[in-house]
């Protein structure tokens, strides 16, 4: 039998090699992580020598216009011949490296992009995409490329394959071409890991881009990406879209493959995670969805329902009966979120459409109950299992620690907290171990309440609803101190609908002053912080969510289009 060397050695001397041992450990976990941090600074400057060349071969390209066009005129010039594939590439490729320089949001270059993009010129296959640059979420397999979630430990861990999404991009004509930023873990709608570091909103360096597709946010809201594609579980998508003024949609969930997508907590089913698009406006996020749902997707991935894009609910002017509400009762809405729901619901009535009040209730049963305990089933072991080995947890300190805490001491905490922090106590007892038999009751108990709230939205007769989406974007730093903040956009994860988000105006200085007077309904640390987090953010977008019931992404979108066009004929976004 072998005995470990340390137990071999006397008290002191074992300590010190245990010391040497982790030390050495450490320094080689850092050695992974410059490494990492070069090869994107190489990977920056092959974007630059590429664009550079390109640019001194063709200098009367007018770049500025080729960015300024919308997805589906590029993508319709592309098919047509009229706008040459590398001249678009190129554009994209240019302005990327300018908005990773503002932001830090792109992580790696996918350089066969380039190889793809002669291959296309030569055969002139067309697909729906064809010639349209695509950015991808680090979490999102790219064959030969490593999808770390923000962990060292998955970096020189490149994908055997591409991911059933990007492979239909592909087969669809498209050219993914970078890889962007994401928090660690994916379970933070920040954007920081210790690998690439932080990555700033476009529009506000000092304000988060949203999370965890965060670099997709800062890449296609800063203009450097025409379509991204990023993942969901509690508002992934949707956070970023919003933070960063542009649209994103999150489909129900199993719409869309998510065969090679990573995954923050492995194998949970109370919460449903989708993988999903973001672009600067509706109509493009249709045309992604147009190409995806198509024969390749559901023969790569024959769990997906063979849905094909339902063209005639899409293009449907029929009047809408659509719910709304203000407030989730839970997270008080800011001043400037409030105004935003008000006038999207009086400008969709002057045009013709019915708005029906709906009675949001129990979010907070819904948070604590279903997200929480559904989430962290096992009390939070899987979750914890993802940091082993890693240097540093980032912006995980306190939830990191109560997940790692012994039963005994979570019922203690709960305990104790109730009558001072009922919001912190409802956190603490729902991270706790469940039996099999209470995880089988509680995914009943989830799908009771699905039926319910689909009952009560048929009851009022309801095509949609229009939803408070979370804004504007919080200082960095603070989403990781306010996980409770998520309640407007959970709901829809924890319900498995399609929920999509549009920009429809800016903070204003009035929106500023009230917020001066925001307490929150629980009045406790966290309606304090929160208050702090949404504090200078005059000219920042705020969007609200547009939802339709399970399987009805098309009339998502119809939606989303009806709110997006009703705000720009306003004028009301700049």
């Amino acid at each position: 039998m072998r005995v470990p060397l340390p137990a071999l050695l006397g008290g002191s001397a074992a300590a010190l090699l245990l010391l040497l041992l982790r030390w050495r450990r450490r320094r080689g976990l850092w050695r992974k992580v410059a490494e990492a941090q070069q090869r994107q600074e190489r990977s920056l400057v092959q974007m630059e020598t590429a664009v550079q060349r390109f640019r001194e071969q063709n200098p009367s390209v007018n770049v500025v216009s080729i960015l300024s066009l919308p997805l589906p005129e590029l993508s319709k010039k592309l098919r047509d011949g009229s706008l040459p594939l590398d001249h678009v590439f190129y554009a994209y490729v240019g302005k990327a490296v300018q908005i990773t320089i503002e932001t830090n949001c792109i992580t790696e270059y996918l350089q066969e992009s380039e190889t793809q993009l002669r291959k296309m010129k030569l055969t002139g296959k067309q697909g729906l995409l064809y010639g349209v640059p695509v950015s991808i979420k680090d979490s999102i397999d790219c064959q030969g490329h490593d999808s770390t979630m923000g962990f060292i430990k998955y970096l020189n861990k490149p994908a055997a394959e591409d991911s059933v999404v990007v492979q239909v991009l592909r087969r669809q004509g498209a050219i993914p071409f970078v890889k962007t930023n994401v928090p660690q873990s994916l379970i933070s709608y920040d954007c920081k890991n210790l690998i690439f570091g932080q990555t700033c909103n476009p529009l506000l360096y000092t304000k988060t881009p949203g999370g965890s597709s965060g670099g997709e946010g800062a890449l296609v809201g800063g203009g450097g990406s025409i379509l991204g594609i990023g993942t969901d579980v509690g508002g992934s998508l949707r956070f970023p879209a919003a933070f960063c003024g542009v649209c994103a949609l999150k489909p129900t969930g199993n719409r869309l493959s998510k065969r090679g997508i990573m995954s923050g907590v492995v194998g949970q089913k109370a919460v449903a995670a989708a993988v999903g698009p973001m672009a600067k406006d509706v109509e493009s996020l249709a045309l992604c969805l147009r190409a995806l749902l198509c024969e390749d997707m559901f023969s790569l991935d024959s769990t997906v329902p063979p849905l094909p894009f339902n063209e005639e609910v899409y293009s449907s002017t029929q009047p809408l009966r659509i719910g709304y509400y203000e407030t989730d009762f839970f997270t008080m809405p800011s001043p400037a979120m409030r105004r935003a729901v008000r006038e999207t619901k009086q400008l969709l009535e002057e045009a013709g459409h019915t708005l029906v009040p709906f009675e949001l209730t129990n979010v907070d049963y819904v948070m604590f109950n279903f997200c929480v305990r559904g989430m962290f089933a096992d009390g939070g072991t899987s979750f914890v299992k993802n940091f082993n080995g890693e240097v540093e947890k980032v912006g995980m300190g306190l939830f990191f620690w109560l997940a790692k805490s012994p039963h005994w001491l979570k019922t203690l905490l709960s305990w104790i907290a109730k009558p001072f922090v009922p919001r912190f106590s409802s956190i603490v007892g729902n991270l706790r171990a469940n039996t099999v038999d209470e995880v089988w009751s509680l995914h009943h108990e989830i799908e009771d309440f699905c039926h319910q709230f689909i009952a009560q939205w048929k009851k009022l007769n309801l095509d949609v609803m229009l939803c408070p989406m979370l804004g504007p974007a919080l200082r960095i730093g603070y989403p990781g101190k306010l996980s409770v903040a998520v309640s407007y956009t959970m709901l829809y994860n924890a319900l498995d609908f399609p929920a999509g988000v549009v920009p429809v105006t800016v903070v204003t200085d009035e929106d500023e002053e009230e917020l001066k007077g925001y307490k929150g309904y629980y009045q406790d640390l966290w309606d304090r912080t929160l208050a702090k987090a949404f504090h200078g953010s005059v000219g920042m977008p705020v969007a609200v969510q547009c939802v339709a019931l399970p399987w009805q992404e098309e009339l998502c979108l119809r939606f989303m289009k009806e709110v997006e066009a009703l705000s720009l004929k306003k004028n009301r976004f700049f």
